[in-house]
């Protein structure tokens, strides 16, 4: 598996398992067979309510607890520095570990201040190995950058092929904050696995659409985690690095970008009070 080095100097798989919407009935079965499958890198959050079956499958994966980077995330419900710090502490009792190797805010809204203030003393703990954020967009990133003590290590947001996010990643370059991606896939939308292009390049190497949308975010270094609760798609998705795209390759997908969210936008009041909504 291919790594990214982290601003303080740790190594983090850039491709790896996402459970964001994973019913949590299902996840533990669904982590046990990533692992299985070779994936080494898990990625949850406290509002994914599925920090439990993360934890139990861990632990019967036979799998060495550092040989996997665990990340989670702290919701806006927990945000402050004392709900933070409780909050995390009972991730950690959720994923049955004394540590998570990243720890993020999930989204920038309430006491995000105070959120990251628990996480740096976290951090100084042990009871993270790195800590980030989620979902800031460039105008957020900066300022926390520029208040905290301890440097964003990795900041996760919307990132595919059709959003590729260009001019974050230029700000976050500059800050040594590296590039995550939520969303790999667009979940579809842009009828993304039958994009003519992708599709082509994938004829080529004997690849899926999807694929080769993996292979081109790894190669642009940006970490994703696809999710999927089928065996068979999980051994796909992690199947991308006996292929590599070439320089012409990588600019027909550049050229896919849009530089628009597929999703929904931080600037726009009404999905700001959706999101938050959904914490009260």
């Amino acid at each position: 598996m291919e790594t990214v080095k982290l601003n303080n100097g740790v190594e983090m798989p850039i491709l790896g398992y996402g459970v964001f919407q994973v019913d949590p009935a299902e996840c533990e079965r669904c982590v046990k067979d990533a692992i299985d499958t070779g994936y080494r890198l898990i990625d949850t959050a406290q509002a994914y309510f599925n920090e439990e079956g993360v934890g139990s499958a861990i632990k019967k994966s036979g799998v060495k607890r550092e040989e996997l980077f665990l990340v989670t995330k702290v919701w806006i419900s927990n945000a402050g520095e004392e709900k933070a710090a409780k909050s995390i502490d009972e991730s950690l009792r959720k994923l049955q570990t004394d540590y998570v190797d990243l720890l993020l805010i999930h989204q920038p809204f309430g006491d995000y201040y105070g959120t990251y203030r628990a996480m740096e003393k976290a951090y100084k703990a042990g009871k993270a190995r790195a800590i980030g954020v989620s979902n800031f967009y460039p105008d957020r990133f900066v300022d926390l950058s520029h208040f905290c003590e301890i440097q964003p290590a990795v900041n996760q947001v919307e990132t595919h092929v059709f959003q590729q996010q260009k001019q974050a990643r230029e700000i976050m370059k500059k800050y040594n904050t590296q590039i995550m991606a939520w969303g790999p896939f667009a979940e579809g939308k842009n009828n993304m696995f039958k994009n003519e292009t992708l599709v082509s390049i994938g004829e080529k190497y004997g690849k899926s659409s999807a694929q080769v949308a993996l292979r081109f975010l790894t190669q642009e270094g940006i970490i994703v985690i696809p999710k999927s609760v089928k065996k068979e798609r999980m051994e796909q998705n992690i199947n991308i690095f006996d292929f590599k795209l070439t320089d012409a390759e990588l600019d027909e997908v550049r050229a896919l970008d849009t530089g628009k969210s597929l999703f929904f936008s931080h600037y726009d009041p009404a999905t700001v009070e959706m999101i938050i909504g959904l914490a009260k």
